[in-house]
């Protein structure tokens, strides 16, 4: 699930939701063995962008109802967010907007941005609540049909996402109109065609800003990856990594991919200063892991106070990322397939259907396996990345 920034559309329908709990700081306090292990780098306040920002809440505290300037200030923290994977700032953003965060009919550029922020904890109904009213108003709102799309592909809602999608021809660029209609065909069993005909349109558009570019190589990367193409998913992700200063939402896809070669060591070098966020950091101890490494065992430890704070606060955000961490790196399969059961409940990403058929094959758990099938089947969905898992769970029902 993904949250992005204002029409430059980076990762529109490709980046996380779940990021509005990435971070370590809503955790229960980490106390490493070594005191000269660093913890985590916070942003200085010396830097052009932290300068950039405080100056921008103290202008907009002198008049919090500037509903330009909050609507400005609120656009940035969510970049930033998006960028860093840092859960904060999404807060400083509905603080920025907090003179109308309650209201019904607020504004379409709150109620842009409030559904934005409502998404990345899961508050979908609310989200799309919110986009429908701005589209009541205004049809030809792009950012609010993306948005809209977004919601509706992580949900599962194909046909509406596809038809929000159809809306945008003549409103946005022919490239992200193509990007939005490939990302729903390469999971409902239009993938082949889907990947070459985005290729295609990339090429037309040489000149595209690089926030789109590189959501389209992201977006392309794993699709190569799922069709079973791996030269072509590398070359991607390299151009995506290439293309500016990777995100969040990036850097988990390429270490996946990496992980998924058994390219460890690639993976560490990686996200190695990148443990503040919970999904980086879950990757990073499975490449530890897989390499033996000493300190596997205390980057887990760290993980599991994490979710365990998680859990405490009632938060299920991250539940996804919870049963990947109970099947790989503490073998509970059964503790795992019920995570990834209340997390497909929600949303219905590959990442998604990765996890649940994988919990499912581990612990032979037959009804998250039907589930599982009766998705594909319905879906028509294809995924090499799952084909060993999904051939034991097809064995399991007694399908061939």
């Amino acid at each position: 699930m993904r949250v992005f920034p204002r029409f430059t559309l980076r990762r529109a329908l490709a980046l996380p939701l779940a990021l509005a709990c990435a971070g370590a700081c809503l955790a229960t306090p980490y106390i490493p063995a070594d005191g000269n292990r660093t913890v985590e780098r916070l942003p200085s306040r010396a830097s052009p962008l932290q300068r950039d920002l405080l100056q921008q809440r103290a202008e907009l505290s002198k008049n919090p109802n500037d509903l330009r300037r909050a609507s400005a200030l609120a656009r940035r923290y969510i970049e930033q967010a998006r960028i860093e994977g840092d859960p904060r700032y999404l807060g400083y953003a509905q603080a920025a907007l907090a003179p109308w965060w309650q209201l019904a009919q607020a504004p379409n550029e709150v109620l842009v941005l409030r559904a934005t922020l409502r998404q990345s904890s899961h508050q979908f109904a609310e989200a799309l609540a919110d986009l429908d009213t701005v589209l009541q108003r205004d049809t030809g709102n792009v950012q609010a049909r993306l948005t809209r799309a977004t919601v509706q592909l992580v949900t599962g809602n194909y046909s509406a996402a596809k038809a929000s999608c159809m809306r945008l021809y003549s409103r946005a660029p022919a490239l992200v109109v193509q990007a939005c209609l490939s990302g729903i065909g390469s999971v409902t069993g239009d993938a082949a065609d889907s990947y070459a005909t985005l290729t295609a349109m990339l090429a037309r558009y040489p000149g595209a800003e690089p926030d789109v570019r590189s959501w389209v190589q992201t977006l392309l990367a794993e699709m190569a990856a799922r069709l079973g193409d791996q030269n072509a998913a590398n070359a991607w992700f390299k151009q995506a990594m290439a293309s500016g200063v990777p995100d969040s939402y990036l850097l988990g896809a390429y270490a996946d991919f990496l992980l998924d070669q058994g390219r460890a060591p690639e993976v560490v070098t990686l996200l190695r200063d990148k443990g503040r966020i919970d999904a980086l950091l879950l990757r990073f101890a499975i490449a530890l892991k897989m390499l033996q490494s000493a300190d596997a065992p205390v980057q887990a430890a760290a993980l599991r106070a994490r979710f365990d704070a998680a859990m405490l606060r009632g938060d299920t955000v991250h539940q996804r990322e919870q049963a990947r961490f109970e099947l790989t790196l503490r073998h509970d399969a059964d503790s795992a397939v019920k995570l990834a059961m209340l997390n497909w409940a929600v949303q219905k990403e590959p990442a998604d259907l990765r996890i649940l058929v994988e919990t499912a094959a581990a612990s032979g758990e037959r009804g998250a396996a039907k589930t599982a099938l009766d998705w594909i089947a319905r879906t028509g969905i294809e995924d090499r990345t799952i084909a060993a898992p999904l051939a034991r769970l097809r064995a399991l029902q007694g399908q061939p």
